[in-house]
């Protein structure tokens, strides 16, 4: 195999806008994505994956990207989420918050006993189930690579590595194609309907909260900016002092704290300042930083690491999918009341069970288009991916490799 091409930064930023363009055209013109609610970055995203698989197979070339700047629209992405909650959002959410913790808490738990379960099954070491579980799947690439060596010098497991990034990677992909069907499912099941319905909602991510019909003007989109570059310069600043206390968060987690405290500080001490919460421009800035991360990640996967492990990931994840249905179908929407945001969390959760936080997010995005908001859904689902599962995961996962 020759050396692999290295895509840059700025023209893998430039290809990113292509592959979502032509996500975006294809779901135009076939209808059961739509129907689904596939997104649009997903759609296209998997294409750019499977024609580098093609180049890949057919000429024996591998093409990377530099995904450097990719981080920066996730970072843009969830401070605007922080800059679109108002503190009655989040004094409602509270309840939901807490069952969704309890929730996620069993799902880990479950994952990695069909983890552990299908490695055994298939003459893999108990601790490598984690690979096939939650460490790989709720918890993403990062956690698997992390978590990867230990496995590897406690079982003598070669190419622990390469197993948790591939069960990663198909984990994405499978995550940014389930939730769309649950959600259409339980939707049109319990004929659900958004609190504030829009059947044109088509630019904005979150509704409009306050009722305003505001224009997107270079004013609007530059007043967003302002705030959007204060709350990720704050989140840097919170960041990097939570590291020096010893406490590691994903950069987008402060990001999106310091964005709540910002729009909920200007509504009280500026109330008639030109809004920020609940605007178009804020809804599309947030909604294009997302479509481009996703697409960029999507399009930048490796398939080819997948096929090396043939039938034993085909299995185990087959499984793994199976059991995210039926949990998110009959145990989280129950619980979480069966109403439309039980429904659209139930979407994000599929995404975010398989995959990692964006893709929950995207899934959420795509089922808010089509039948209508739910803006608590979108700040209770990122601070239960932020704040809960890499503590629990940790500990569930250093039982079981320890074991």
């Amino acid at each position: 195999m020759t050396d692999p091409l290295i895509i840059p930064a700025f023209i893998t930023v430039t290809l990113g806008f292509a592959v979502f363009l032509i996500g975006a055209m294809i779901n135009a013109r076939v209808s059961v994505l739509r129907r689904f609610s596939i997104p649009e970055p997903v759609t296209g995203g998997l294409l750019g994956a499977l024609v580098l698989l093609l180049v890949y197979l057919l000429f024996d070339y591998e093409v990377t990207f530099d995904l450097t700047a990719r981080d920066f629209f996730l970072v843009l992405f969830f401070a605007g989420i922080g800059l679109n909650a108002r503190l009655s959002d989040l004094i409602a959410g509270g309840k939901p918050l807490f069952l969704l913790l309890i929730l996620t808490l069993v799902a880990i738990i479950l994952q990695n006993v069909i983890g552990v379960g299908g490695a055994v099954l298939f003459g893999y070491p108990p601790q490598a189930g984690v690979l096939f579980g939650s460490a790989s799947l709720i918890g993403g690439h990062g956690t698997a690579i992390a978590w990867a060596p230990d496995v590897a010098t406690i079982t003598g497991l070669t190419g622990a590595g390469e197993l948790g990034v591939a069960v990663a990677t198909l984990g994405l992909v499978l995550a940014s194609l389930v939730g769309g069907p649950i959600a259409k499912y339980l939707v049109e099941k319990n004929d659900l309907t958004s609190a504030n319905p829009d059947k044109d909602h088509t630019d904005d991510l979150f509704g409009d909260q306050d009722g305003l019909v505001t224009q997107i003007t270079h004013f609007s989109v530059m007043r967003v900016m302002l705030y959007l570059n204060l709350a990720v310069i704050g989140g840097y600043v919170a960041n990097e002092a939570l590291e020096a206390a010893g406490v590691k968060l994903p950069l987008f987690v402060p990001c999106l704290i310091i964005g709540i405290v910002l729009a909920n500080l200007r509504s009280r001490f500026f109330p008639r300042a030109a809004p920020i919460t609940g605007t178009p421009a804020l809804a599309m800035i947030s909604e294009f930083s997302l479509g481009a991360f996703l697409a960029m990640s999507l399009m930048s996967l490796q398939l080819w690491t997948i096929a090396e492990l043939g039938l034993t990931i085909a299995a185990i994840l087959t499984a793994q999918v199976l059991f995210t249905v039926v949990f998110v179908i009959y145990v989280l929407f129950p619980v979480m009341g069966r109403g439309y945001q039980a429904a659209v969390l139930a979407a994000g959760f599929g995404g975010f069970a398989l995959g990692a936080t964006p893709t929950a997010i995207a899934n959420m995005t795509a089922v808010t288009k089509r039948y209508g908001p739910s803006p608590i859904a979108f700040i209770v689902l990122p601070l239960v991916s932020a704040f809960f599962v890499d503590i629990a995961n940790a500990i569930i996962i250093q039982m079981i490799v320890n074991f």
